[in-house]
């Protein structure tokens, strides 16, 4: 079968569109890991000068993986307090929605 016509019977893929979200949303928590990589990022950088973008969370998630449980423990309590605060503002936000549609 020629290049030609193979190529025209996928045609364009459709895109999806997606709803827009409201910028006053509340921003969803920040998992545990997240929490080391922001801590650990400079430091990652710092002991690794000219490392690429990729090789910095490759390093990341590697030295995620050493650590313990009792190592990890600050990180997961602040997700954990991060995922409190983010239920509260939404349950907040939901209750404000609901009333704005009421009205």
């Amino acid at each position: 079968m020629p290049k030609a016509a193979a190529a025209g019977k996928r045609g364009k893929a459709e895109k999806t569109k997606r709803a827009k979200k409201d910028p006053n949303a509340p921003k969803r928590g920040l998992s545990a890991y997240m929490f080391f990589a922001n801590e650990q990022r400079e430091n990652v950088r710092e002991e690794n000068p000219g490392i690429s973008f990729g090789q910095v969370g490759k390093l990341l998630g590697e030295r995620w993986k050493a650590l313990n449980e009792k190592q990890r423990a600050p990180y997961e309590s602040k997700a954990a307090a991060d995922k409190k605060r983010y239920e509260d503002e939404k349950q907040a936000y939901n209750a404000e929605q609901e009333e704005e549609e009421s009205s």
